[in-house]
């Protein structure tokens, strides 16, 4: 079998995800990220070019700093504070394991996995800053080095498009094992994203591993880490009855639905951590609503 006759949501385009920029676009608030020096305009003032507020000297002060309009007004010595600059570094983990190949309705969980990391990245790029990929599939990780602007971005997207295209034909031509523990592939995330990037994990964390809460609070101390955890929350509400499932290890069996399904909430805890829970089933314009990136939902894709 080939990729060529599955329906639109087992597949990713990379038209599909550059469409998603405009969602980003509307994005009002966007996350500090990263600590680093740079030259993006943030909330917290330190040692920028931008001044962002004035207040009385006090000893110690740098003197280069004062400002003479505010002291001749005043008639007592005032400094200027200036608006910290940094670079935005977001690193996107996209997990492309055998199992987040599935989905009820609109699309498989690895497909809404990569619309939610790309209306993330899309947001980082659009205000300055770099994104970089991780992708985890069943054939080996793909790596794109963080890089800025809307060329980095769309060398991050190539990178999806070719790591899920590359994990699907492993699982149609049945090579695929049991996908490894999380908190192993994770290793990979700690040696590329320095201190201070931005870490966002999409996974159905189906498969953590024992040592998953503890991977995940390394990669804390340092860096700020994000969960999303993609389900297919359809799988609860289905009727009563025996489905036919492929588990990630190649076998075949059948479960049992009650019909009694209840509904995921927004935010849940995976591993001690909070995850804002993305369900596959929705368009990426509620996703983006979730994410906090405001748009006009009659325009969204």
């Amino acid at each position: 079998m080939t990729r060529d006759g599955l329906p639109p949501g087992a597949t990713l385009r990379p038209e599909a995800l550059i469409a998603l920029r405009r969602l980003a676009l509307r994005a009002s608030d966007a996350p500090v990220l990263s600590p680093l020096p740079g030259g993006i305009a943030t909330r917290h003032k330190g040692a920028g070019l931008e001044v962002a507020d004035l207040r009385d000297y006090a000893p110690g002060d740098d003197l280069r700093h004062l400002d003479r309009g505010a002291t001749a007004r005043t008639g007592r010595p005032h400094v200027r504070l200036f608006q910290e600059e940094r670079d935005h570094i977001a690193w996107l983990v996209a997990d492309f394991g055998a199992s987040m190949f599935w989905g009820i309705t609109r699309a498989f969980r690895s497909v809404a996995a990569a619309e939610t990391l790309a209306l993330i990245g899309w947001s980082v790029v659009e205000t300055g800053g770099r994104v970089g990929l991780l992708a985890l599939t069943p054939v080996g990780p793909v790596i794109v080095p963080a890089r800025p602007r809307v060329r980095g971005m769309l060398d991050v997207i190539a990178g999806l498009v070719s790591a899920h295209g590359e994990a699907l034909d492993a699982i149609l031509s049945g090579e695929t094992r049991a996908d490894p523990p999380l908190d192993r592939e994770l290793l990979r995330a700690e040696r590329l994203a320095g201190t201070g990037s931005g870490l966002f994990i999409a996974s159905g964390f189906d498969i953590e591993g024992a040592g998953l809460a503890d991977r995940l609070g390394d990669l804390a101390r340092r860096r700020d880490v994000s969960l999303f955890l993609v389900t297919a929350a359809m799988a609860g509400q289905l009727p009563a009855g025996r489905y036919p499932v492929r588990l990630s290890d190649g076998r075949r069996v059948r479960i049992r639905a009650t019909g009694e399904g209840t509904a995921h909430s927004e935010r849940v805890t995976v591993a001690g951590r909070p995850a804002l829970v993305v369900d596959a089933a929705d368009p990426p314009s509620k996703t983006a609503m979730r994410l906090g990136l405001r748009h006009a939902a009659g325009r969204a894709a």
